[in-house]
Order: C-alpha cells, then structure tokens, then sequence
C-alpha cells in the first residue's frame, strides 16, 4: 500500500495534523490509531478547561475531541483504528510504517512523509525505584482516570498522590468527588509540576494539603495497600532522617510526569533531545529525517492541549509543502532537510530546552513560536532572546515556574536585518 502521508496517532496532535493536512491539499493520507475511537487521552479527561484558546470557551475533553473528529469526517479523512503501528524504516526516500489489526494483519505501508502524533506515557513505579512490596492499589494517576471516568469503577478509598502532575492533581478532585478521600499530595521538587490553576482548583478549594519537597520511602501491606511512608528530603532529593510519617491509606496514585511515546522513533533513527525525551526539530517541525514530523506530546510534554492542535496544524500544514515540494507543485523553498544556512536556538540560563531547536531562515514564516520551559521558579525574572550579541527580546515576567510552557515569538524580518547570525539564544534574567 501506498500513501502521501501517514499520520500515527488519532488523539489531539494527529487529528489536528491530518485535518491541516488535508485543507492544504493533501488528499492520500491516513490516520493511524491503536485505540478503539480517535480522541486519544481526551476521551477519558471528562473535567473542563479545555479550548479557551481554540475555541474561547470552556470545554471538557471529550467535548474537544469531538469538534476536530467531526470536522476530520466532514473532510473524509481516513483512518483505521484498533491499529498498532509496530515499527518505521526508511526505504530511500520512502518510509515503511508496519501495521497490525485484526481485519488485516500485518500491513506494510510505503509513504512519502510520516507525522509522529503518539503522544506520551506515564511514569511507572518501577521508574521512581520506591520500595516496599507491590500490593494492589496502586495506580498511575491517568489510570485511575480511566477506570473513573470510562470504566466506572473505583480504585480505592482512602487516597496519597504522589506527584504533583496535572493529571494528579485533576484525579484529587475527581477522587474526592467520587466520595473517596484524599490525604495529601507529597510532591518531591520544592515546586509543584502543575498548573497554578490547578493547584487552586484541584487542591486548595478541597483543603487537600501539598507537600513539596516530600516522597514516598515505603509502602506497607502485601495484598492491599495499607500505608504509605512519607520523608522530607533535602537539597538533593534524598530523604531526610527523622522525618518518616505513615500515612493510612488504600490507594496510592503515582503522578510523576509524563514521557514522550518515542519508540518507534528512535526505531527510525531520528535523533532525540536529551531533556524533552522527543525528537530535534526545525522551524516545520521536520525532524533530521527528512519526510518525518513530529508533533504534541511525542515531541514535548504540553500543558494546554490547545497547544498541541495549534503545534500539530503546523506540521500538517508544512507536511502538505513538503509533499507539494516533491512533486514540484509548489513555490516553495526546495523540499528535504537538506543541509542549509540554519540558525541554532541555544536554551541557557534557566531554559532548559527550545522546540524548534534550529530554524532555516528560508523556511521561516513572518512569525516564528518558540516554546520552552523553564527549570525552576524564578520571581520578576524575565525572558530575554538573544540574536548573537544583541538582545532583541525581554519579557519581563512576574512568575516563571517548569510546570508552565513558555513561549516567545521570533520576526522573521528582525532575524534578516542581522548578517551572518548563527545562533538564538533565550534565557532568563534575573538581575
């Protein structure tokens, strides 16, 4: 089989893609989704918050969802669901995506461009190393959400969070809602990983206590989670002795942070950023293969799914060109990632990455966005962006915190005012 463009991920970030995509002409195109509806992970977010930057109104997940599923059938866009991709290669300029389902099988298809939209994971225990026996009643936060929320079912009474992660923090009302009580949340940075706003509205308008700088150092019970221990720990995230506290509880929710799915991509062999966990990418969204794009939480962990539709329409929109590029249909600059004048995007100070991390002039579109996060709390600190040695940006901003995105918008028309620049540099300035 044969296809223009291959979208691996029905959730926000590939409905998004596939939908911009198909408005900029490309028309051989299919969606890949391993779940049994498309929507992703919004399907199980039931709570609101959702689209007041896409939509300016408030909307649950599933309400979200069902605005781009709609408009992907509305385009007749194709898909297959209860897919598994199981591996990409390259085939010269082609890339070959294997499939499995039940109707089919195994299915090998050949395609011109390939979007990555597979989103993130969990962090599991067996990653945070706590020790104790395995009993049951324990759970990643998204998880719980699942079996409230889709299956209906409970995981427990009596609850600790340990992770201050959006999804931790959303389950501490959802649990609390449900009639389950909820401890604490023991947070081990001595800053919280979400959003302020959810903080106020998950925790504090509950009295549910926030412990930063806290974990958990043992769990009792063998067949049922029956305590927790909880510690301080100090500056190097190491317990501190004396500080033990057993909390009584049946459950424990993990949220702590979430992982790109990048498997299949490092499978291709497209090279990875070290801090994100999600591929290097340009100004489109073009990994160092040329033909693949990545996009939402495979490339980096957001904290508004608005986002990701609005990053996600982008590389749509540039796979569309560079498809058009191959088949000499379009104006624009040469397809391929072919090696070109680029400018390298350097996050120092505080930043601890860029997505894009290079950007070809060229390509660049009047208006560049640039997001990042920061690594710790900063207070009436600013962001300030460098071209070479001159300073072209600085934000002065009241508040930065790693559980917030950040983002900068870079002119094209200030960046060629500027011979020879090799490099963007953003940090944060706090003197």
């Amino acid at each position: 089989m044969d296809k223009d463009l291959v979208i691996i991920g029905g959730g926000p970030a590939g409905l998004a893609a596939a939908i911009a995509a198909k408005e900029a002409g490309v028309s051989d195109l299919l969606i890949l989704e391993r779940d049994n509806k498309l929507g992703g992970i919004l399907n199980q977010c039931i709570h609101n918050g959702f689209g007041l930057h896409t939509f300016k109104e408030e909307l649950t997940g599933p309400e979200y969802a069902a605005r781009f599923i709609d408009k992907a059938l509305k385009l007749e866009i194709p898909y297959k669901l209860e897919t598994m991709v199981i591996d990409i290669s390259k085939d010269g300029e082609y890339k070959l995506v294997s499939y499995m389902n039940r109707e089919e099988g195994l299915v090998v298809v050949r395609a011109k461009a390939v979007i990555l939209c597979m989103g993130c994971r969990e962090r599991s225990r067996g990653a945070l190393n706590i020790p104790g026996y395995r009993p049951a009643g324990i759970y990643t936060a998204g998880t719980a959400q699942r079996y409230v929320n889709i299956e209906g079912r409970m995981p427990g009474k009596e609850v600790v969070i340990l992770g201050s992660g959006d999804i931790g923090l959303i389950m501490a009302r959802r649990m609390t809602f449900e009639g389950a009580k909820v401890k604490l949340v023991a947070e081990l940075m001595p800053y919280s990983g979400g959003l302020k706003r959810n903080i106020a509205q998950c925790l504090n308008d509950f009295d549910i206590p926030l412990l930063l700088s806290h974990t958990v150092v043992d769990i009792k019970g063998k067949e049922r989670v029956e305590a927790v221990v909880i510690a301080k720990v100090d500056e190097n995230s190491k317990p501190v002795p004396g500080t033990e506290e057993e909390i009584k509880c049946d459950t424990l929710l993990l949220s702590c942070g979430l992982i790109p799915e990048n498997e299949l991509s490092n499978a291709l062999g497209v090279v990875m950023n070290r801090v994100t966990g999600g591929p290097l990418v340009n100004e489109s969204l073009e990994t160092d293969i040329e033909g693949v794009f990545a996009c939402g939480n495979v490339l980096h962990v957001h904290d508004l799914v608005d986002y990701v539709s609005e990053e996600s329409a982008q590389a749509g929109k540039k796979a569309a060109e560079y498809l058009k590029a191959k088949e000499g249909k379009c104006s624009c600059s040469e397809s391929g990632n072919k090696a070109e004048a680029s400018i390298k995007i350097n996050a120092v100070d505080g930043v601890r990455y860029t997505v894009p991390s290079v950007i070809r002039l060229s390509r660049m579109e009047d208006r560049q966005t640039v997001r990042f996060r920061v690594g710790a709390v900063y207070k009436k600190a600013a962001i300030q962006v460098l071209a070479g040695d001159k300073e072209i940006m600085n934000l002065k901003k009241a508040a930065l915190a790693p559980g917030e995105m950040e983002q900068v918008i870079l002119q094209k028309s200030v960046l060629e005012a500027l011979p020879d620049l090799t490099e963007v540099t953003i940090r944060v300035k706090t003197d």
